[in-house]
């Protein structure tokens, strides 16, 4: 009993995940997406995207990255990809937020937990890098759909979604460009505010 009141203390404790709120908005722009939401939507954008990688890639262990990389948020608080500044913190916050969520685990399960998240987290692997890429992408996808909402309300400019979104092409090339194109076009129509200074044409 034991072994399955900690797996079951945890799965209530991570359906705090439904409640951390996303700066990105739904696709109809209606409301922010929450984690629990970004992490499905994440999962299913990898099985279904999977032979764009630029490698051969276990879609089992990225598909365990969609659903395990946010879980520390529920501690940490979601960090907005564009905010430096609360980005030099945000290690140690998640990392002090992985040892208590995935502590309450039995042992194995923790370190399998642990081992993915950080693997994700490093960004060294073919998964990690693909997995990463997805998690970009559809957040873009979001923005743009969302006539760029988000992008707007926090004052995101063209270079800044362009320097943080090009290693897209680390996991995959073809991803890459299709986001380019997509980053482009948003700045030709408003959704974003372009800034020539960092680059000239689009």
């Amino acid at each position: 009993m034991e072994r399955i009141n900690k797996q079951i203390e945890f799965l209530i404790e991570i359906d705090r995940l439904k409640s951390i709120n996303r700066r990105n908005y739904i696709s109809d722009g209606a409301r922010n997406e929450n984690d629990a939401e970004h992490s499905w939507y994440f999962a299913m954008a990898a099985l279904l995207l999977a032979e764009y990688s630029n490698e051969k890639i276990d879609m089992q262990k990225v598909i365990q990255m969609a659903l395990i990389h946010d879980i520390v948020e529920i501690d940490a608080g979601d960090t907005f990809i564009y905010d430096e500044k609360a980005k030099k913190h945000q290690h140690d916050k998640e990392q002090k937020a992985a040892e208590r969520i995935f502590g309450l685990l039995p042992d194995e399960q923790k370190k399998f937990m642990y081992d993915i998240w950080n693997e994700f987290e490093e960004n060294i692997t073919k998964e990690s890098k693909f997995a990463r890429s997805i998690d970009r992408l559809v957040a873009i996808l979001l923005n743009d759909i969302s006539d760029g909402k988000a992008w707007k309300e926090h004052n995101i400019e063209y270079s800044q979604v362009y320097e943080v979104n090009k290693r897209i092409a680390e996991g995959s090339s073809k991803l890459w460009a299709l986001v380019e194109k997509i980053i482009n076009k948003a700045a030709d129509e408003g959704k974003l505010d372009k800034d020539p200074a960092n680059h000239s044409s689009y």
